[in-house]
């Protein structure tokens, strides 16, 4: 019987995709996401707004975190993850931190590091200019942006804050306690949660 884990999925859009605004594109790939037989959604944030980057680049976004059960390993589960952006019209080739109509990114899966600690560490220590040019070549997990990320870690914070980065130890609570003001300005709640409907 396979094991299953715990992974950690962020999402976001800010642009519609064909025949669905973005509230209801991210519902949708959730619901695609958790109909599948190796996926299992256990619990879903509130979505969030939050101001596209660098500020007047494309409307606001919409992010929102979700925990799932799944059999998958990491790559296996990147690559359904790439599949269902794909369904919805995501153009990889536009560059990183474009506008997009969907963007499902694997933050965690358990307490994995992958490829291995000082890659992670390494990673994680880039300026925002070697980000902003240079795509890593291999999946890495944690997300190395994690703990520098207001739009993932206040949704994340509703649904798992104790969950432990295996690098830092600290938990999201503590990541997003330890960001600087400007890392979560302008971010706003919706007033209910946005749970899509799960078969």
């Amino acid at each position: 019987m396979s094991q299953y884990k715990l992974a950690l999925i962020a999402l976001g859009a800010n642009l519609p995709s064909a025949g669905a605004d973005v509230g209801e594109t991210l519902r949708l790939a959730a619901s695609i996401l958790h109909e599948n037989p190796n996926t299992t959604i256990t619990s879903f944030s509130r979505f969030w707004k939050t101001p596209a980057m660098p500020a007047g680049s494309g409307p606001d976004y919409v992010n929102a975190a979700l925990t799932l059960r799944t059999t998958l390993p990491a790559q296996d589960l990147l690559s359904l993850l790439h599949e269902i952006e794909a369904r919805f019209g995501r153009d990889r080739s536009t560059g990183r931190w474009s506008s997009r109509v969907l963007d499902l990114d694997l933050i965690a899966l358990d307490d994995q590091i992958l490829p291995d600690g000082d890659t992670q560490r390494l990673c994680m220590r880039l300026s925002p200019e070697r980000q902003r040019t240079s795509a890593p070549e291999t999946l890495i997990l944690p997300h190395p942006r994690l703990q520098d990320r207001g739009f993932v870690l206040a949704p994340l914070a509703e649904i798992a804050p104790e969950w432990r980065h295996p690098v830092t130890g600290q938990s999201v609570a503590q990541m997003l306690a330890a960001l600087p003001d400007e890392a979560t300005r302008g971010m706003t709640p919706f007033a209910a949660r946005e749970m899509p409907v799960l078969p």
